[in-house]
């Protein structure tokens, strides 16, 4: 189940390049120099040592205190290392010094979202929805759109999956979760159209079924009066996610 897994987690972007310097007169050399701690920070953390992670930021923090990315750095090896508090820190920090970076946004949105200040967390990640040349801007429209899902804003879920999907049209989880709206608002045939482009990838192998795309397949399937296909998706989500939501919704519906 990794690769269904690695589309459903918030991810943390770790991206090298992108956030401005601010304010700052730095030479070549300075700034060479920064920007190499800041990439040996990511390098650090990337392979899970988080004491060397923030040696490094705070070496390039040290040469240019102004540094966004290595404050951005710092937030994500705190928030590893279960500092919540500090890496909240330094994630305001980050916004603060590159307002337009929509990779800090989409971090910082992960690590509220997190949280469940869900509130909080949508603002965030609207604001990595907005530069159209944000290389993973597909997958801030979809963290967005699970976010208004926990404050039931339903239409505007709805349009950040749509979009999505426009960015690229084979995210499972956006399939998954259109289909499953359109469940809820009964528009049936739509709802199957978008469970079909899902079933699609499950069948070249792409990602794999997990509990919501099982407990939508069992809705579609009981509409459909198909029982067989129904009583299949019924078996793999209680053999597999016994202890999901999906699956005590199952077992209410059934008795």
């Amino acid at each position: 189940m990794r690769g269904i897994k690695l589309v459903l987690s918030f991810v943390f972007v770790l991206v090298i390049a992108g956030c401005a310097t601010q304010g700052s007169k730095e030479s070549s050399g300075e700034k060479a120099a920064f920007e190499a701690y800041s990439r040996l920070g990511f390098e650090y953390l990337q392979a899970g040592d988080t004491g060397n992670a923030k040696h490094s930021f705070k070496r390039s923090l040290e040469i240019n205190s102004g540094y966004a990315e290595a404050h951005n750095g710092l937030a994500l090896t705190f928030q590893l290392e279960g500092d919540e508090k500090l890496a909240e820190d330094y994630f305001r920090k980050a916004t603060r010094l590159a307002p337009q970076s929509a990779m800090i946004h989409n971090n910082f949105g992960a690590f509220l979202f997190a949280k469940q200040r869900y509130q909080e967390a949508c603002k965030q990640l609207a604001r990595a929805t907005e530069d159209p040349f944000y290389n993973r801007r597909a997958q801030a429209f979809e963290n967005l759109g699970r976010c208004y899902r926990y404050l039931n804003r339903d239409d505007a879920a709805m349009h950040a999956f749509q979009r999505a999907l426009q960015v690229s049209s084979n995210r499972p989880v956006s399939l998954v979760e259109m289909s499953d709206l359109l469940l809820k608002k009964g528009s049936f045939i739509e709802s199957e159209k978008y469970f079909d482009r899902f079933l699609v990838l499950v069948e070249n192998r792409r990602v794999e079924h997990y509990a919501k795309s099982l407990w939508v397949g069992i809705r579609l399937a009981r509409h459909n009066g198909n029982s067989v296909r129904s009583a299949t998706y019924a078996l793999i989500l209680k053999n597999m996610y016994p202890d999901s939501e999906e699956y005590r919704k199952y077992e209410e519906s059934a008795r």
